[in-house]
Formats: C-alpha cells, sequence, structure tokens
C-alpha cells in the first residue's frame, strides 16, 4: 500500500521539528517531539515563473528492467512520485541517463514502455546507454529507438526535435521565468552527431545548455570525478567551446561523483556522475532532484527512492537506501545565474523611468544621480565636486548641494553607472567615508529647503538604494545613511539614546544592521527599528513607512522583524537640513558613510510596498 506521506511534507516537516532521518522518518520511528506530518496537494502543474524549481535526473535502471529476472515497480513508483509531486516540488522536468535496460531486447523495451507510461504528462528525455545498444549513433533501427525515438517525445510541449538518425534529441524547458535547453545525446556520438548538436546550441545561442549523455565522466572512491574517453572527446569537440553548456550529467560508472572544469571563456563547468545501480535493489529507482534556486543563486542536489520512501515499514537495510546524504549525493552548487550567462543571455533589465513616473502623489522629495538629477551624467569614479546641486525632481525646491567633510579629498563623493537593477535612474553616487581620521562627504538641502522644517505626523515614506562594498574593510560603525540635521536635544527630547541624536536617522552598524531611529513630534522618545546584517556587493533596497502611528521598516520589498512597537507619530525636525552620506552627532558630522547610494525619495504618506521605487514589471 503507498503511504501519503509526500517528499515535499518530508522535508517541510524536517524544517520544523528536531532533527530526524528520513530512513526513520520513512520507517516511523520518529523522536517524541515530532509534529505530524500532512499530506501535500497530489495534482496540479509546476509553475515555469517560480524562481526556484526542480529538474529531476533518472540514472541507470538496467537491473530492473531485466530479462533475466527484475522488478520495474521503483521505476514506476518514482515516475507515479514525479507526477504527484510536480506542481508541489515544482517539477519542469525529467532526464534518464542511458542504461534503460540490460540486455536492450524487444522484451525489455516493451517492459520499459510499460513502467515509463507512469510518467503521464511529465515532460522527460531518455537517451541511449551501452546497455541498450551497440556502436554510435549511425546503427539504425533497434528496438531502442522504436521505442524511445523521436515518435514517444513528439507531443511533448518541450520537445525540439531530433537528429537524423534518432538517437539524439533536444528539449526547450521553461523555469525560473527563463528558458533552458536540455541535450539528451547518444552513448556514442558520431561525427554527424556532434555537428548536429552544434546546429542546435547555434539555433538556440541564447539559451542555458543541460547537456545529459551516458557516459561523460567516472569517479574515485571519495567522488573525485574525472573526464572519461568518451567524456574527452565531448569536452574537446562541444563543451568546452559553447559556454552554454554550464551542467553536464552522465552515468555509466559508480560511484557517483563531481568536477569542476574550466571552459574556454574562462567559466565554469559543473560535471556530475549519477549512477546507484551497485547500490541495493539495483538502485531502488533512485532519483536525483536538481532544485534551481534563482532566487539564491544556487543548485540544491539531493538524491532518494520514492519507493522506498512510500513503504509502510521498510527493513533495516530498505531504511538505510531512503535517502543519500553524502557529498556526492546531496550537496549545493553555487552559480551566479546572471553573471554566467551575461555573455550569451544577459539578463533584460528595466530601463531607466523618468521622474514623472515615480513621483506619486505626496512626494515631498526626490533625487538621482544621472543626467535629470545632477544634469550632466559623469563617468565611472569621476569626483563629484564640492557644490555639486542634485535637484530635487519633485520641484519642492529641497536641492542638494555635496560637500566634503573635514580634510576629505575629492575621492570621498564619486559618480558610478552602478545602480539597483529596478531603480528608476541608472546611476548613483560612492561615499567612501571613514573614522580616524573621520573622512567622508554628505549632500544636504539649503537652510530654506521645506524638507527641512516638516513635521510628516500624518505619516512618510522614506525610501533609497544603498550598496555595502565587498570587501567591506575597516571601522564604519554607526556610520549614517541620511538624516535630519542637528540635536534631538533642541527639539525638546531628554530621553531616548541622547540629546545629542540627530532628530531622525537611518545608520548602518558595526555588524552591518540598519539603524532607523527617530524622535517622534508628540512623546520623549526614540523608536527604533532594526534590520538583519546587510550582505555586502549587494545592491539593497530601504523603505521606511510610517502611517502615523508606527513605523515599519523594509529591505527588498519584506517588513523586518525588529520593527519599534512604540508609537511614533511624525519627526522632530528643527529646522535643519537634510542630510544624505551621514548623520551627525552633537550638531557635528564625524564618518561619513562607506559605500553606494541611488535614488532617494520622501512622501509625506505610507505608501504599499506595490508603490515603492523597486515597482517595475520585468
Amino acid at each position: 500500500m503507498e503511504n501519503k506521506l509526500s517528499r515535499r511534507s518530508l522535508l517541510q516537516a524536517a524544517a520544523a521539528v528536531p532533527i530526524i532521518s528520513a530512513a526513520s522518518a520513512a520507517a516511523g520511528t520518529t523522536s517524541a517531539s515530532a509534529a505530524p506530518l500532512s499530506a501535500t496537494p497530489q495534482a496540479g502543474r509546476p509553475d515555469a515563473a517560480a524562481a526556484r524549481f526542480t529538474i529531476a535526473v533518472l540514472p541507470d535502471t538496467q537491473y530492473l528492467l531485466d530479462d533475466g529476472g527484475s522488478d520495474a515497480e521503483p521505476v514506476r513508483a518514482t515516475l507515479r512520485h514525479l507526477v504527484r509531486e510536480q506542481a508541489q516540488d515544482n517539477i519542469v522536468f525529467m532526464t534518464q541517463l542511458g542504461d534503460v535496460t540490460e540486455h536492450g531486447t524487444a522484451t525489455e523495451m516493451r517492459a520499459a514502455s510499460r513502467a515509463f507510461e507512469a510518467a503521464g504528462r511529465l515532460p522527460y528525455s531518455v537517451l541511449a546507454g551501452n546497455h541498450d545498444v551497440s556502436g554510435d549513433d549511425q546503427r539504425g533501427d533497434s528496438p531502442y529507438l522504436r521505442t524511445f525515438g523521436p515518435q514517444r517525445f513528439s507531443r511533448m510541449e518541450t520537445y525540439g526535435g531530433a537528429s537524423p538518425d534518432g538517437y539524439n534529441s533536444y528539449h526547450v524547458v521553461r523555469g525560473g521565468g527563463r528558458e533552458w535547453l536540455v541535450l539528451a545525446l547518444d552513448w556514442r556520438l558520431s561525427d554527424a552527431g556532434l555537428a548536429w548538436t552544434q546546429g542546435v546550441l547555434d539555433d538556440h545561442a541564447e539559451l542555458p545548455a543541460i547537456l545529459t549523455t551516458h557516459d561523460l565522466v567516472w569517479a574515485e572512491d571519495d567522488g573525485a570525478a574525472h573526464l572519461s574517453d568518451n567524456g574527452q572527446r565531448l569536452w574537446d569537440r562541444l563543451i568546452k567551446g559553447n559556454d552554454q553548456i554550464f551542467l553536464a550529467l552522465g552515468g555509466h560508472y559508480w560511484p557517483s561523483g563531481r568536477t569542476t572544469l574550466t571552459n574556454d571563456a574562462g567559466h565554469p563547468v559543473h560535471l556530475h556522475i549519477t549512477n546507484y545501480q551497485d547500490r541495493y535493489y539495483g538502485g531502488a529507482g533512485m532519483v536525483r532532484y536538481y532544485a534551481f534556486d534563482l532566487a539564491r543563486g544556487v543548485v540544491d542536489v539531493e538524491t532518494f527512492s520514492p519507493w522506498l520512501l512510500a513503504k509502510d515499514e521498510p527493513t533495516p537495510l530498505e531504511a538505510e537506501h531512503v535517502e543519500l546524504s553524502g557529498d556526492v549525493d546531496r550537496f549545493t552548487v553555487e552559480i551566479d545565474f546572471d553573471e554566467r550567462f551575461a555573455a550569451f543571455a544577459p539578463p533584460v533589465l528595466p530601463a531607466p523611468r523618468p521622474p514623472s513616473a515615480v513621483m506619486p502623489r505626496g512626494t515631498v522629495a526626490y533625487w538621482r544621480f544621472d543626467e535629470a538629477g545632477l544634469g550632466a551624467a559623469g563617468s565611472d569614479g569621476a569626483p563629484v565636486a564640492p557644490g555639486t546641486v542634485a535637484r530635487d525632481l519633485s520641484g519642492n525646491g529641497n536641492d542638494l548641494t555635496s560637500t566634503l567633510l573635514h580634510a576629505s579629498t575629492p575621492a570621498a563623493l564619486t559618480w558610478s553607472a552602478e545602480h539597483h537593477d529596478d531603480q528608476p535612474a541608472h546611476a548613483s553616487l560612492r561615499f567612501d567615508g571613514g573614522k580616524g581620521p573621520d573622512r567622508g562627504a554628505v549632500l544636504h538641502t539649503g537652510p530654506d529647503a521645506p524638507v527641512n522644517t516638516m513635521k510628516f505626523e500624518s505619516g512618510y515614506t522614506i525610501e533609497t538604494f544603498l550598496k555595502l562594498p565587498e570587501p567591506f574593510e575597516g571601522d564604519h560603525s554607526w556610520m549614517g545613511v541620511l538624516s535630519w540635521e542637528g540635536r534631538a536635544g533642541d527639539a525638546g527630547k531628554q530621553g531616548g539614546w541622547s540629546e545629542d541624536d540627530a532628530p531622525c536617522s537611518l545608520n548602518v552598524t558595526g555588524e552591518r544592521f540598519l539603524q532607523f531611529v527617530v524622535y517622534p513630534v508628540p512623546v520623549d522618545d526614540d523608536p527604533t527599528s532594526w534590520s538583519h546584517a546587510l550582505p555586502v556587493g549587494r545592491w539593497t533596497h530601504i523603505a521606511i513607512v510610517n502611517d502615523g502611528r508606527h513605523t515599519t521598516m523594509y529591505v527588498d520589498g519584506s517588513k523586518i522583524a525588529r520593527n519599534a512597537s512604540l508609537e511614533s507619530r511624525g519627526i522632530s525636525t528643527v529646522g535643519k537640513p537634510f542630510a544624505l552620506g551621514g548623520t551627525q552627532g552633537g550638531g557635528k558630522f564625524g564618518q561619513g558613510f562607506y559605500g553606494s547610494i541611488g535614488d532617494t525619495r520622501i512622501v509625506s504618506r505610507a505608501l504599499r510596498p506595490d508603490q515603492f521605487l523597486t515597482a517595475v514589471k520585468r
């Protein structure tokens, strides 16, 4: 009887309760503190636009499809599992790695065909291994070709076509909001097969490609993999010269293993061997998940047997093989997808948006550092001279003027074309502030700017984009990002952190946490919000939203946990300028900001996240 427990529910439970091995969970021997597991939806289609999606890999099944005595049920169980969990695990495709059968006979191929009927409408590819065929892809007719030739895949929505001989094929798979090319290549490509494959790559030159074949790499006992003779031929004549190919998968050999090689473009190519026919029950229908996570820039890999997972009372040997967790069976591959694919598929970024498109009702001030804001765009690294004016594009007269702090050199403030992908203006300012001796630069409003005296008692939204350098060198703790100048004490505020605090400021702590501290109008207090540690080398969007009662900070559109619970209405400004690039203490600037700042906007009401500066259709 098939257990209703799904793979995804098992993983979800593992995140919520003390660690329990998959084998123990499958055997029902969980700890007393474990929470009950619930079933997951059993139907539905995958979401091709989601940032996380899965490509399943089914390795050699030959010992389970053998005339001499075998059991195809583990294969069927795996395929049923993939269909059942297709939506929950967002499985967009399955690729098989050859040696479908042991002898390649017509009888075995009929059995394989019946087993693969369990895949239903799940799109998949199959390729020939040396136990299915002999010779290269010019061998002509065979039971394999009659079973797993082009006619089997022609109605699949992913299917792109096959070589004239029928033994090589390709699929175009949608996942993560983009298309991916999957090559399913015969175990021995002829020169004609190589030429056909190159033509497919040329015709899909903008698509990242995953190459699958039967014989690619072999591995030592520690999992270190090396190109086989056939793999070397594929590497020399196909893989290394086509930068699109970033992942190549093979079976044939055991144990499993992996390696990373550098192609002609200087980029990494990940080569993996996946084969478990030497394990219990001919591999027990083991399947490997390649879970692509475009948001995190990783591919999470895990290996398990759905057939064993579904057993109500597995034997000790079965429980041992429910899930494999060695370094070659469960691991993470880090890939900066935008950077890795930039040479052939650069990311399509939103075009710059005009100021008029990002000034909603209630806009008090909007500053940006492209031609619209500065009057002229500089070149990367060019100093921004003292006295340079960044115009307030709202038309309210809150222009900013640049000033160097202390004895800082012009290098303390420079212009850059770098920017957050979703920032309206494609430009920023680079601040080189620091301690000991204090240095930096600020841009602040003039003495009569309206924003200097505004109290914002009905609410406000303050937004900015910032990037901390990588490497993040030196001590920059408690540096200011933006603030209103002056002292809280001058507004009659004696409680809180200090009378010498600025009335309102956004700062970065020594742990790279954001600190937003404000002295409200009606109370003598300092409600303070704290973010998590900011990453370095990456643009971040910050929004501080006050609805007239409480303040909520958002980082990259997500609400943080440590928002101030105290009531907070308005800002106790004291008529002093608004400043970008620093925070005063005791009415004086010390160190300046260290990093980059982009578009900054102040609106005199609370905005929703879908109204932030990042609200752009991609």
